[in-house]
């Protein structure tokens, strides 16, 4: 199993930050992201832990036309989540085993340090897939953050 780590530190609550990773993150990140993912569907489950997602990509991601992802990981006192590739996506890549987690720290108020990881395994020699998915979930990461700045502004 090899990982693919990187961090940032956004300008929100971490309470605001979780409650969109946790709970909203299907509704809000084809709002946020469009050209990225087009839509995000909880197909089973209620958006618990177990519960699969739906990932329908936009032009931004040409190589993937969607993804399903399991939630693994959901700790609401450590505020982790971890989403597991199921089906198509990067499985369908070279890929055997692709998860992405979140882990989110406090730094103040009104930032929280937000730690992604990628643990993956693949067939072939490595892509630039892992490093490229860090980036891509910071950029979410960044998204998110602006729409509840802007959203709290009002």
């Amino acid at each position: 199993m090899k990982e693919a780590k990187t961090q940032a530190t956004v300008n929100v609550g971490i309470d605001s930050l979780w409650k969109c990773l946790s709970k909203d993150l299907h509704s809000i990140l084809p709002q946020v992201t469009p050209n990225f993912v087009q839509n995000a569907e909880v197909i089973e489950g209620d958006g618990s832990l177990g519960s699969v997602i739906l990932f329908t990509f936009g032009p931004d991601v040409p190589k993937m036309k969607y993804q399903k992802e399991k939630i693994v990981e959901l700790d609401e006192s450590s505020h982790r989540i971890g989403l597991q590739v199921i089906e198509g996506g990067h499985l369908d890549l070279g890929f055997t085993f692709y998860k992405l987690s979140f882990q989110l720290t406090t730094v103040s108020e009104k930032q929280t340090l937000v730690d992604v990881m990628v643990a993956y395994d693949c067939e072939t020699e490595e892509t630039g897939s892992p490093s490229k998915s860090t980036a891509s979930a910071l950029a979410c990461i960044k998204c998110l953050e602006n729409h509840l700045l802007s959203t709290n502004a009002k």
